[in-house]
């Protein structure tokens, strides 16, 4: 288990299982952290905004060219708001500046690769947990004209229950992660441990050395997501790990077909962690980026 974990409040960390069978341990964020992730995010895509809105308003000469301006920025603000985190947890690993900046990231509560779909689902929840009701109650006479005083104590009602939510879930999950099946956990950003990241990528590197071979074929099977579940499982130090090892090593095999003589099942997966993490560095530095096993190359 890596150090992040071993000084984690037990309280707050959850075992996920992935589809391959491997328990994986992740922190949950608190929702302090989540908090400042969430404003340092809004204060980069506001400074966007902003910039917009001063040069539409150097192109403003008549109300008829300030009603368009409006017009246009209102669209702009809800297209780019939305877009901005669905950009960012997508091509950021579940993580938007914000997040990354505090250390924490999105993640399938199934411990699978995180989906575009679970994205977009969990980032327009967000319209209807916070930016709806926060425009009801700023300017109520936007969105409905001669809007009743109730409006504004329902949409503040509705807030404070959004705002609560995580509090009262075992998981922190605020209302856009249970209808998305997600979770916010710590992004433990340890050094490689050396004998993970070190000697056996230069083994890894030497043919002599390795005790195993695999073809570029075998490699091919597998992306970075499962790069970094056996990386994690490579990492443990508890009693269930030699069990775990034994399982994953069985499946590796079976999926890569592996032809070759009995193995030692630590020492395998840490040379095909080795080779696999090597062949997808190297297809990155050519612009090719498997994401996951269900990734096409």
């Amino acid at each position: 288990m890596s150090q992040v974990l071993q000084e984690a409040n037990p309280r707050s960390v959850r075992e996920f299982v992935t589809p391959e069978g491997i328990p994986l341990r992740f922190e949950l964020a608190s929702i302090g952290d989540r908090a400042a992730a969430f404003f340092i995010d809004i204060l980069v895509w506001g400074l966007v905004v902003g910039a917009l809105m001063l040069l539409l308003g150097a192109f403003e000469h008549d109300a008829e060219d300030a009603k368009w301006a409006r017009a246009v920025v209102m669209l702009f603000t809800f297209v780019s708001r939305v877009f901005y985190f669905i950009w960012f947890e997508t091509r950021g690993g579940g993580a938007t500046p914000g997040k990354r900046r505090i250390g924490i990231r999105v993640m399938d509560r199934g411990a699978e690769p995180l989906t575009t779909d679970a994205i977009v689902v969990r980032n327009f929840m967000r319209e209807l947990e916070v930016w709806i009701p926060l425009a009801f109650i700023l300017s109520p006479q936007a969105l409905w004209p001669d809007a009743p005083a109730i409006v504004g104590l329902v949409s503040m009602g509705w807030m404070a229950i959004i705002v609560l939510l995580p509090i009262f879930n075992r998981d922190r999950l605020r209302a856009g992660d249970m209808v998305a099946g997600t979770v916010v956990v710590l992004n433990p950003k340890p050094a490689l441990l050396a004998d993970i990241g070190g000697r056996e990528v230069e083994r890894a590197a030497n043919q002599k050395a390795q005790t195993y071979t695999f073809t570029r074929a075998q490699l091919k099977v597998y992306g970075i997501y499962e790069l970094q579940v056996l990386e994690e499982l490579l990492r443990r130090n508890d009693p269930y790990k030699r069990d775990a090892v034994q399982a994953v090593c069985k499946r590796i095999q079976r999926r890569i077909e592996w032809k070759g003589e009995a193995v030692r099942n630590e020492r395998f997966l840490r040379e095909f962690y080795a080779a696999l993490r090597a062949h997808l560095e190297q297809r990155m530095l050519l612009g090719k980026r498997k994401q996951n096993k269900h990734t096409k190359d």
